[in-house]
């Protein structure tokens, strides 16, 4: 066959077209592979590689539909003419969709988020499972998936060390025995609360006696690390708890005796350096 014969060009258009496609989803499939070990970054690439795939498919199929339709006589600018009306109502009926893309290429690009870190978006708070053109995929306190879209996404809140610190502060007695007697019970409320709702909790509590005003009236700290927005419990009936077993202690304990705070913990890199350095030093000695 000659390949003046319009059929015979189709054929042979359509048929680069798909060999063309293969060649490009062949290609995504080794970039997949080779991006699922760069680590965190590694959704992001593999969302533009996506993006990439997806363009260069749609050029594809958009080139040989307009060769076959000039071989049965439809002039480009017509095809050209038609391709643009059906654009704009495509993206008219889809506008999300195109918000969700522009907002995915700019976070892409930005570098705002990775993949496991915490961070507060559209009301949601989780850590960052996956990231795609569309959906930003969280999973929650509770361990349920959310998935955000990406147009909903106005302003990021991130929480550098995936958790609040929650202090709960404890004017103990001046008397030491007394004071000893308030400590005991107040780490055994806090291992209680913590077995109550395991869902708050990121880590078990930790505790601590300082001299923080008055010398003669020492402060037991317990410091909880929770989920952020769920320290209603221990602001609400863990607080009443100690503050009822405080007082079967001391009669005259004051309720102002127990304070709770949070705050979020910032990110020490220097610190972080140094704790990797150490490793890396611990691990070539023990090389040696």
């Amino acid at each position: 066959m000659s390949m003046s014969n319009p059929y015979f060009a189709a054929l042979i258009a359509a048929a680069g077209a798909v060999l063309l496609h293969g060649i490009v989803v062949l290609g995504r499939y080794l970039l997949g592979k080779a991006i699922a070990k760069t680590g965190r970054s590694g959704p992001k690439v593999r969302t533009l590689v996506s993006l990439a795939a997806s363009a260069a498919e749609f050029c594809i199929y958009f080139v040989a539909l307009g060769y076959i339709l000039t071989q049965f006589g439809v002039s480009v600018t017509t095809y050209l003419a038609s391709a643009s009306i059906l654009g704009l109502a495509i993206a008219f009926g889809s506008q999300g969709l195109v918000q969700d893309v522009v907002t995915g290429l700019t976070i892409v690009v930005t570098d705002i988020f990775n993949v496991g870190e915490m961070l507060e978006v559209s009301g949601q708070v989780g850590i960052v499972e996956d990231f795609g053109m569309r959906f930003t995929v969280l999973r929650n306190a509770n361990g349920a998936l959310v998935y955000v879209p990406n147009r909903n996404i106005a302003a990021v809140t991130k929480y550098p060390r995936r958790h609040i610190r929650c202090h709960v502060d404890i004017t103990l007695a001046e008397d030491s025995g007394l004071a000893g007697r308030m400590a005991e019970t107040a780490e055994q409320a806090a291992r209680a609360i913590v077995q109550q709702y395991p869902a708050i909790f990121l880590r078990p509590p930790s505790f601590a006696r300082a001299d923080i005003e008055d010398p003669a009236r020492p402060v037991f700290r317990i410091t909880f690390r929770i989920w952020p927005g769920r320290g209603g419990p221990i602001e609400g009936s863990f607080r009443q708890e100690l503050l009822q077993r405080m007082k079967a202690i001391e009669d005259d304990f004051a309720d102002w005796r127990v304070s709770v705070n949070t705050e979020v913990e910032v990110r020490n890199y220097q610190a972080d350096l140094m704790q990797k350095a150490r490793a890396l030093l611990h691990f070539a000695g023990r090389g040696d």
